[in-house]
């Protein structure tokens, strides 16, 4: 069975990335069309993270950013983004406050663990690969974590096991508090696309085969 199809088995038990989560989240727009950074630098994450405090205040515990979702203003200040042309987002962004734990979805061992310096870039990152007799092997990747606790290459998780945490701008890539949840085929993986959060418009048709929405993976 491929990825996304797993998650209509009744043989895969897929559990939540993280513990707890209620009520709805807060749905935040990085679109070309939000209005979130008229007036806020699309760099100032501390600012950015202040902002989306005061809107989850009293009302979400936790929030998502869309898959696929068109970032061209957030990127704005990346030359190679711009240059590539890409600035559609391949992961769900899920927030959740600093420290949060994330929890193996599936059985996985850990296929690169690692961390990415420089502003706007993952940080501390986690690859876990996903093997299985019920599907085809497929990967979770994890972006903007906890640099101190990053699990070592080959460590093997079962369902539900801690593996990470939420990390703080020093060592995320300076960017607000949340994970980038980016699901990679076998394909994808040969073809780069560990080290490609965002593509480009003409590689969407693709998109379905490389790097597959995650929110069959993704359950609260």
């Amino acid at each position: 069975m491929k990825y996304p199809y797993i998650a209509y088995s009744e043989k895969i038990d897929i559990q939540p990335i993280f513990k707890d989560l209620k009520g709805d989240p807060l749905e935040v727009d990085m679109s070309v069309h939000s209005t979130l950074f008229d007036t806020l630098d699309v760099r100032d994450q501390k600012g950015f993270q202040k902002l989306l405090d005061d809107m989850m205040k009293d009302k979400y515990t936790w929030g998502v950013s869309s898959y696929l979702e068109n970032r061209q203003i957030v990127l704005s200040p990346c030359p190679q983004m711009v240059e590539e042309k890409r600035f559609y987002h391949l992961g769900l962004d899920i927030i959740v406050p600093l420290g949060t734990p994330l929890h193996a979805p599936l059985d996985a061992r850990v296929k690169e663990s690692g961390y990415e310096a420089g502003e706007g870039n993952y940080g501390a990152h986690v690859l876990l690969m996903h093997e299985s007799h019920d599907f085809e092997t497929f990967y979770s990747f994890y972006g903007h974590l906890n640099k101190e606790r990053l699990p070592a290459v080959g460590t093997k998780f079962a369902t539900g096991e801690v593996f990470s945490h939420i990390g703080d701008f020093h060592e995320n890539g300076n960017w607000f508090y949340h994970t980038h949840l980016q699901v990679i085929t076998q394909k994808g993986l040969e073809q780069g696309y560990l080290s490609k959060g965002y593509c480009a418009a003409s590689e969407l048709a693709q998109m379905e085969g490389l790097c597959p929405s995650p929110l069959s993976l993704f359950k609260i």
